[in-house]
């Protein structure tokens, strides 16, 4: 039995919901359509914003056949049996190869595709949910145009659902609330948003009111699934950090919760050790530390447990006080690294011989002079008088600051 997102998928472009930058009079797809000659192209989005519909509209309206095959179960002998099945057929309007799930195909799948493409003889239409400039090689990108799909509007699913309960489910009571309820849970996901009317009809009984809380008892969670993606996971991270980093805690408890949400426990750890060194760095010198004790305990309990730590990690760096001091230190010397040939002073290096070095660049011991400290220059000649560490403005910088003025 089909699922309602398959069988009410649109069959002309006339029908298609979203999209409008990419829909409309003078728009790339109407263009498309109206020329008839469809280019090689990679379509990524979250899902359920209507890449495979879109790939079959575009191959009935340009009149052309029209194959398809599935990234993730889809083998290298498959990808040939299929092409050879094509070439053994006298289709003069041309054909569409549609790889659905894009980047779960190897580099090597993607150049035996690459290499059939070239000719002319087929049109691929890839479809993908990741980034494409992590999962789709780069010989293949230079040779398609590429659609962005955005999610779907709570507006647009709310639209779709009223004409697909007339259509369909007649029979059936859902007031306003409940319907918009529908498309603000479904987060741009169109084929989510069908899946949950579609359950509810399986649920409940006709002519009985279906309200919110009727819908609400179906699930416990209205997580988005579209967090799992990749471009939503590197946002959100981003969501995190840039929360932080604005001292928000609050901000940064919703990022930390979309993290959560996804699963990914390296990754949220990862970039909260970063955030640590990045932008609390030297104001707070010991939050590197509690924060990998968090981490280390998250990693030992796993989810759910592991929110508890996660929390206590971000609220604390949320408001602990904040210095990038060290993050632009290092990013200036590596900058003159990469431009300059760098000679270590020789009296600096581990085999230098006192012997056979000038006396007055003999290398002199700090902890042979008073506070521990004696001038001499440790910068390459290149970078002599180069600063790259300038004293942050907050308490613990100011007052390492304030020593080594005394001390020098």
């Amino acid at each position: 039995m089909k699922p309602l997102a398959d069988k009410i998928r649109p069959e002309k472009i006339e029908d298609f919901v979203g999209q409008s930058h990419l829909i409309g009079k003078n728009k790339i797809i109407s263009s498309i359509i109206k020329s008839k000659k469809i280019p090689n192209m990679i379509i990524y989005g979250p899902p359920g914003t209507g890449k495979t519909s879109l790939a079959n509209i575009l191959s009935k309206q340009c009149n052309k056949s029209f194959y398809k095959l599935n990234g993730t179960i889809t083998n290298t002998d498959q990808i040939k049996q299929i092409i050879k099945e094509t070439y053994n057929l006298s289709e003069h309007n041309g054909i569409i190869l549609f790889i659905d799930e894009l980047h779960f195909l190897s580099k090597k799948q993607q150049q035996i595709i690459l290499e059939f493409i070239e000719n002319g003889y087929i049109t691929l239409i890839g479809s993908t949910t990741e980034n494409i400039n992590f999962s789709i090689v780069d010989s293949i990108i230079s040779r398609c145009i590429l659609i962005n799909f955005k999610p779907l509007t709570s507006s647009d699913i709310k639209n779709k659902l009223i004409n697909v309960i007339d259509e369909n489910f007649k029979d059936y009571e859902f007031n306003e609330e409940s319907i918009k309820y529908i498309a603000n849970i479904s987060n741009g996901d169109l084929r989510k948003a069908l899946n949950i009317l579609e359950l509810c009809t399986i649920t409940f009984n006709p002519n009985i009111s279906i309200t919110m809380d009727k819908i609400e008892s179906l699930s416990q969670s209205t997580v988005n699934l579209s967090i799992k993606n990749k471009d939503n996971l590197y946002n959100n991270l981003s969501y995190l950090q840039k929360s932080i980093r604005g001292s928000d805690p609050n901000a940064a408890s919703i990022a930390l919760s979309l993290l959560i949400e996804s699963g990914d426990l390296n990754s949220i750890c990862r970039r909260l050790l970063v955030i640590a060194s990045e932008d609390i760095g030297l104001a707070y010198p010991q939050a590197i530390s509690i924060v990998k004790s968090c981490i280390d305990s998250a990693i030992m309990l796993g989810f759910p447990e592991a929110k508890i730590p996660l929390s206590q990690a971000t609220i604390l760096l949320a408001t602990s006080p904040k210095s990038n001091t060290a993050y632009l230190a290092i990013n200036r010397a590596l900058e003159d690294v990469k431009k300059n040939q760098i000679e270590i002073p020789s009296y600096l290096c581990s085999n230098y011989s006192n012997n056979k070095i000038n006396e007055k660049t003999k290398y002199l011991y700090p902890h042979d002079y008073p506070n521990n400290y004696i001038k001499q220059d440790y910068l390459p000649h290149k970078l002599k008088d180069k600063i790259y560490y300038n004293y942050g403005n907050n308490k613990f910088e100011q007052s390492i600051k304030d020593f080594w003025q005394k001390i020098k």
